[in-house]
Formats: structure tokens, sequence, C-alpha cells
């Protein structure tokens, strides 16, 4: 969908639900996973949802009422959270579904790479508008290196570094996750760059390492996909804790 559409009641384009999701913000949350993502990570787990003008098309009060049927299970922390692909692919329907969600008391939780991010127009007044409504951003930095960076996703990481900034600079609240990758996105000096970053923020009230898996090759292979990272294992727990104590909030 084009991050341009001003049309009211627009509709998005999602590639699934998760109705008891504990691991995409606090509490239990209703997950919308986004269809469309600009990235090509080397080891997503969900390169089914990467195209864009497909998945299911709904409306935001559709997708609301679903997400209401749960509402008894999410507890004071809960809500919903917004997951990819890619939602900033889909800025306005993003923000028509929180501001709906915001009117019914219900927390809201904005799970993104950065990656589509950008201080210029019209971009920047429509993420803006987003925000508004945005009670969490939970933002991927996938590598604090810039050449690996690219080399893991196909992108440069210079404008999310710069969303991260932003969110700071608006005392946005915000999780930063790492997904901890052996020899793409462990290396000790990176983790310490990133740390050092991560420090810097003002609005950061969590930092999740979140180790690399391999539960998402079928999916690669049902596509008729060669997956990039075949071969690689899963962290150790002593680079998980590693990589903990690094980009550690209180390892000043």
């Amino acid at each position: 969908m084009d991050i341009n559409n001003t049309e009211k009641n627009i509709k998005g384009y999602i590639h699934s639900t998760e109705s008891f999701g504990a691991a995409d913000g606090p509490g239990v949350r209703f997950v919308v996973f986004m269809q469309g993502c600009p990235m090509r990570c080397a080891y997503c787990h969900n390169p089914d949802t990467r195209d864009t003008g497909c998945g299911t098309e709904v409306c935001a009060d559709e997708l609301l009422r679903r997400a209401l049927r749960y509402r008894g299970y999410w507890g004071e922390n809960g809500g919903i959270t917004v997951s990819g692909g890619e939602p900033l692919m889909q800025l306005d329907f993003v923000t028509e579904l929180f501001k709906a969600a915001k009117a019914s008391g219900i927390n809201t939780a904005l799970d993104t790479s950065g990656a589509p991010f950008s201080r210029e127009e019209p971009f920047f007044g429509r993420l803006n508008a987003l925000l508004e409504y945005t009670d969490l951003v939970l933002l991927d930095i996938k590598e604090i290196n810039p050449e690996r960076h690219k080399a893991l996703t196909g992108f440069g990481n210079a404008n999310i570094l710069d969303m991260a900034r932003y969110l700071s600079e608006t005392g946005k609240p915000a999780w930063i996750r790492h997904v901890l990758v052996p020899g793409y996105t462990d290396f000790d000096e990176d983790l310490a760059a990133l740390g050092e970053f991560i420090r810097s923020l003002s609005n950061v009230e969590r930092c999740e390492v979140l180790p690399y898996h391999t539960l998402g090759i079928h999916k690669w292979e049902s596509m008729g996909l060669k997956y990039p990272l075949d071969g690689v294992k899963p962290p150790t727990a002593d680079r998980i804790k590693n990589a903990e104590a690094k980009l550690s909030l209180s390892n000043y």
C-alpha cells in the first residue's frame, strides 16, 4: 500500500494475526502482522510478508472488532501490537487502527525496523500522526555497523538510527530489539557500540536480545527460496549473556 494514501476508511493489507502474543510488547497482545517490507534480512523468519499489494485486505474497524474479542485476556498491560512485514509501509491504515484503539482505551505498540523513516514530508507528518496514538515503539536495530547492516538486510542503517534519535528527542517510550546472529550481528565491538548508542537515548525502557533461530527455514523452502544462512546455528548461552551485558541500559 502507498504510504501517501490519504483516503478515509482506507483498507490495509495484513498477513495474519496472533490472538495471544506474549513476546511483542507488555502483557498479552493481539498482534497484527502487516503485509509488505522493504528489507531483505538474511535471517527473516517471515519471508512471506515481504511482498506488497497482497495479503488479506481489511478495514481498521473490522480488525479492531476482531481484536476486542480477546480483550478479557489482556489484563492491565496488554493491548494491540502492529508488527510486520513493516507497518510503516502502511502508515495511514495503522494510524486509523491505533486512533480507534486509543478511543477504546487500548494500549498500542508499534513493532518496526524503522527502514522507511525519513524526516521529509509527507512521510514525517504522517509518522507523527501515528505516533500520537502509539504508546510504545519496539524498534529493531539489526546492526550498528553500516556495512554489515547493508550486507545483512540490503539497506543502510543511517535513517534507522535517526529514527531512534527522533523517538528520544520526542520522549516516545521505546524498547530496542537486537537479533543475535552468530557471525553476523554478534561482534563484540559492534555490540559495545550499539550499547553505547542505546544508552545515549533518553527514552529507552528496555533492551531485548533476541536469539537467532531457524524456525522460519521451512517458509523459505516452501516458497522455493534458498535460505541465505543455511548452516548457521543459534547463539550459545554464553554469547547471549555477553550481548545482554553489552546492551544493558545500566552498563555505563
